[in-house]
C-alpha cells in the first residue's frame, strides 16, 4: 500500500463521492414538505456522515457544519474517510436548501467537493460573501465594484442581445434590494431565489440556461463549494468576504484576512484537480429530486465532476432502500 502524503486524488474518488451526496439526498427526503428544517439537515448530516468513512482517502472536513463543539459530526476540522492516501480537503453541505426542503420547494441538493490537501480557503470567522458567477465568455465582465447597471449592459453587448433578454439570479434577501433595483433599471430581469446558491451558480455557468449572472451576499462555505463546482463544470466565479458587522470585520483582522481583496475560483480552490457531486433532494432547475417506487425503491439524480478531465457525469440512480438498510444499518426513508 503506497502510504507517500503526497498521493494526489484518484479518478475512481469521483464515482465514489456520489454515493456520499445520495445517502444524505436519500436520508433527507423523507422530511420533506414536513416543515422541520433542522431534522431535514440533520438526517442528510448521518447519511453523509456513514459513508464518508468507507471512502479510500484521508480526508480533513474544511467547510463543514460548523465548529466541533456546535456540530458533532461533520464539522470543521474532523478527519473523515478511511485513512489511506490520498490526502484531501473536503468541503460539505449536506443539504443545502434546508428551508427548501421544510417548505417543499424546489432546487434543495445535497453537495460535496474535494481538492488536494492544503488547497482550499478557510473561510475563517467571516460567514458571508459577495460573489458574481458567470459562464466562460463573460468571465473578464465579472466585477464588484462596477454599477451593476453597468455590468448587465456589457453582458448584453457580449452577448449580441438587448438588455431585457438578460437574466439575473440573486437571493430574496433585504440586504440586495439596490442591486436587485439597479439590475431592473438598467432593464435586466432578475430571477429571485429562496435558498440555494450553489444551484444558482450552475445554473449560471450553464449557456445552455436562461440566466447569465449569478450575484449577491451569500455564504462563504457555499463560496468555496461553488468554486470547486464550477472549476470542474465551466464557468467562473469571484467573490469578496462580507463582515456584516464589526465584531466581524475585528477578528477577521486579527486572523489576517484581508476582506477587501476580490478572489477567483482559483483561489478560493488552489488546485486544478478537484471533485464535484451533487445529488437532488427536491426537483429543480439543475437536478431532479429523490423519488419513490413502491415500498421500498427509490431514485435520485446526481452530477458527478472532475476538474482535471473535465468530465461531467448525470447519473440516475434506482436503489433498494431495504438492501441499505440492511448494508449500513441506516434507514433509507
Amino acid at each position: 500500500m503506497n502510504t507517500r502524503s503526497d498521493v494526489p486524488p484518484d479518478r475512481n474518488l469521483a464515482l465514489e463521492l456520489v454515493r456520499v451526496t445520495e445517502a444524505a439526498a436519500l436520508q433527507a427526503a423523507r422530511f420533506v414538505g414536513m416543515g422541520d428544517k433542522e431534522a431535514a439537515d440533520q438526517a442528510a448530516v448521518d447519511g453523509m456522515h456513514a459513508v464518508l468513512h468507507t471512502i479510500h482517502m484521508d480526508g480533513v472536513v474544511v467547510i463543514g457544519e460548523g465548529e466541533k463543539d456546535e456540530a458533532p459530526m461533520l464539522a470543521n476540522g474532523e478527519v473523515v474517510g478511511d485513512g489511506t492516501p490520498p490526502h484531501v480537503d473536503i468541503a460539505v453541505d449536506p443539504l443545502d436548501g434546508t428551508r427548501l426542503t421544510a417548505q417543499g420547494r424546489p432546487n434543495a441538493v445535497s453537495v460535496i467537493a474535494l481538492s488536494e490537501r492544503g488547497t482550499m480557503f478557510d473561510p475563517g470567522p467571516v460567514f458571508y460573501m459577495e460573489k458574481m458567477a458567470g459562464r466562460d465568455e463573460l468571465l473578464d465582465l465579472l466585477d464588484l465594484d462596477r454599477p451593476l447597471g453597468k455590468t448587465v449592459e456589457l453582458v448584453a453587448e457580449r452577448r449580441g442581445v438587448e438588455v431585457r433578454d438578460v437574466m439575473v439570479v440573486v437571493l430574496d434577501r433585504p440586504r440586495h434590494e439596490e442591486g436587485i433595483k439597479q439590475i431592473r433599471e438598467a432593464g435586466a430581469r432578475v430571477r429571485l431565489i429562496t435558498d440555494g446558491d450553489v444551484a444558482g451558480a450552475l445554473l449560471a455557468a450553464d449557456p445552455t440556461r436562461p440566466v447569465d449572472l449569478l450575484w449577491g451576499i451569500g455564504g462563504t462555505p457555499e463560496g468555496v463549494i461553488t468554486a470547486a463546482a464550477l472549476k470542474c463544470y465551466g464557468g467562473g466565479m469571484i467573490g469578496r468576504l462580507s463582515p456584516q458587522n464589526d465584531d466581524e470585520r475585528k477578528k477577521a483582522a486579527e486572523a489576517g484576512y484581508d476582506v477587501t481583496k476580490v478572489m477567483t475560483h482559483d483561489d478560493l480552490v488552489r488546485s486544478d484537480d478537484c471533485f464535484f457531486s451533487a445529488t437532488g433532494v427536491t426537483d429543480g432547475d439543475v437536478l431532479r429530486g429523490v423519488h419513490y417506487e413502491g415500498s421500498r425503491g427509490a431514485t435520485t439524480e446526481s452530477l458527478v465532476m472532475r476538474s482535471r478531465s473535465g468530465t461531467v457525469r448525470r447519473i440516475a440512480s434506482r436503489h433498494d432502500r431495504d438492501k441499505l438498510r440492511s448494508l449500513t444499518g441506516y434507514r433509507y426513508g
